[in-house]
C-alpha cells in the first residue's frame, strides 16, 4: 500500500525513512539519496531507484519516503494549471508545471510507479520534500538537500515552519488539488511538505 504520509508521522519513530533529492539525467549522477541515519550518497536516477524498490520490498516497517519533487499538483476554475502557494515567494517563483518542477515530477512518477508495481507488504508513505529559492550563485548541493531535509524528521518541532499541511497550499480557495499521480491512476492523496531554504 503507498498513500499520502501525514503531519504526525513526520518523526524518526514512525518507521524507515528514506530521503530522495530526485534528478532526471541521462548521463551525470543527479539523485542524492540518504537511509535512515546512514551518511547520504549520490546516485543515477535507476541506481536510485533500484534501491528505493529493494529496500521497500525488504522492509518489515513502515517506510516513510520523501521526495524532493512536486508530488501534488494545482488547477484554477478554468482546469487550467496553477502554482502552489510554497512555489512563489518575494516574487521568485518555481511552479510545479514547468522547468525542473516539471522535470522532477516525471521522475516521481516513474519512481512511484515502479514502486507500486513491486507490490511489496510493507507500507509506504510519502511526504514532499522542497529545497528552494536558494541564493542567486548558490549551486545545488544533493547531498546537503537530504540531509536539511533529514533535520526536520529529526525534531520536527524544532523546524515546525518547515511542515506545510496539504489544506494549505491553494492560492486561491477555488483551486483545485490532488495527487500528481492521478494522472497515471495512481491516486495516493496529497502529502504534507516539508520546505527548507539553503539560507536555513
Amino acid at each position: 500500500m503507498i498513500r499520502a504520509g501525514t503531519v504526525d508521522e513526520i518523526s524518526p519513530e514512525s518507521g524507515e525513512w528514506l530521503i530522495l533529492d530526485i534528478g532526471f539525467s541521462k548521463n551525470s549522477p543527479t539523485c542524492g539519496f540518504l537511509e535512515n541515519e546512514k551518511q547520504p550518497d549520490v546516485h543515477h536516477f535507476s541506481e536510485a531507484k533500484k534501491k528505493i524498490c529493494d529496500f521497500i520490498s525488504k522492509s518489515k516497517r513502515p517506510v516513510n519516503l520523501m521526495i524532493e519533487a512536486p508530488l501534488s499538483v494545482a488547477f484554477n476554475q478554468k482546469g487550467n494549471p496553477t502554482g502552489r502557494k510554497i512555489e512563489k515567494k518575494n516574487g521568485k517563483t518555481r511552479y510545479w508545471y514547468c522547468g525542473p518542477g516539471c522535470i522532477t515530477m516525471v521522475a516521481a512518477l516513474y519512481l512511484v510507479r515502479a514502486i507500486v508495481q513491486i507490490g511489496a507488504s510493507s507500507e509506504v508513505r510519502l511526504f514532499e520534500g522542497f529545497v528552494s529559492f536558494t541564493k542567486k550563485g548558490v549551486r545545488s548541493n544533493h547531498l546537503r538537500d537530504v540531509k536539511l531535509l533529514r533535520e526536520v524528521v529529526e525534531d520536527r518541532f524544532a523546524y515546525h515552519d518547515a511542515v506545510i499541511e496539504a489544506n494549505k497550499l491553494r492560492m486561491v480557495d477555488s483551486d483545485r488539488l490532488q495527487s500528481a499521480f492521478f494522472v497515471a491512476g495512481i491516486d495516493v492523496g496529497i502529502p504534507p511538505i516539508i520546505m527548507r531554504n539553503v539560507e536555513q
